[in-house]
């Protein structure tokens, strides 16, 4: 399992990723969930991908595949907006399936792959889609500006309380890293290392790419300061009246 939160800002993209796959007393594994395209200046597209990695591992092959067909074919590098580049996600999701699903299914195995596609293309603002595995997608609005996949619930009060639109890129990264946190907490098949990835308004360029390793001061710092400021605030709490 994984988790991946994409939140778009009006100064931009803030978009994190675990790195764990599988999960147990003497197996785990980790592969990055995020995979980035970019001609910079022109361009950018970040993804995250959950679910089976294997399909995963297909469709953003399929993606790169696609960028050395001749001009006209659609691909991440000639669409004329972040809309069709949704699609071009979509399908190769499709494409994907058509190839595997049948397989799958014969041996029990679910069809699963979401993704989160962020990114902007010069002449529009940022943009953020959920791609599902059937390759339909949603974009993110001023109402509901971010996206999870995967693992998701554990770290899903931080976001909704503090990340807005107008939330400077520091913030919502901030959240994310807690959000993150509280999901590793929660849940064994959520691990580091973290990937972090900021893109600003317009530069249509990966702004910041950190890898956050276990025993990074800063992840540390915030976590405890969290889980402390947690406790406290529930001691503050007045107790049940009727207790």
């Amino acid at each position: 399992m994984t988790y991946c939160v994409g939140m778009l800002l009006d100064a931009g993209l803030v978009m994190l990723a675990d790195s764990r796959t599988n999960a147990g007393v003497d197996n785990i594994s980790t592969f990055r969930k995020v995979h980035i395209i970019e001609r910079p200046g022109e361009r950018v597209f970040v993804l995250m991908t959950a679910g089976n990695l294997s399909l995963s591992q297909a469709v953003i092959s399929l993606l790169h595949e696609a960028l050395e067909v001749p001009e006209g074919q659609p691909n991440l590098h000639n669409v004329a907006n972040m809309f069709e580049a949704a699609r071009c996600v979509g399908d190769a999701t499709r494409a994907v399936h058509r190839r595997d699903a049948a397989s799958l299914e014969a041996f029990k195995i679910e069809f699963n792959v979401s993704i989160i596609l962020g990114g902007q293309i010069r002449g529009e603002p940022p943009r953020l889609f959920n791609v599902y595995p059937a390759g339909n997608f949603v974009e993110a609005t001023e109402e509901t500006c971010y996206f999870q996949i995967g693992e998701f619930k554990y770290g899903k009060p931080i976001i909704d309380r503090v990340v807005t639109r107008d939330a400077r890129l520091q913030r919502a990264a901030k959240a994310g890293l807690v959000s993150m946190d509280s999901t590793i907490r929660s849940n064994l098949t959520v691990g580091m290392p973290i990937d972090v990835v900021t893109v600003k308004t317009d530069e249509c360029r990966v702004s910041s790419h950190v890898v956050i390793e276990p025993g990074n001061e800063y992840f540390g710092l915030i976590r405890n300061r969290w889980s402390e400021a947690l406790i406290q605030a529930f001691r503050d709490l007045p107790d049940p009246d009727w207790l």
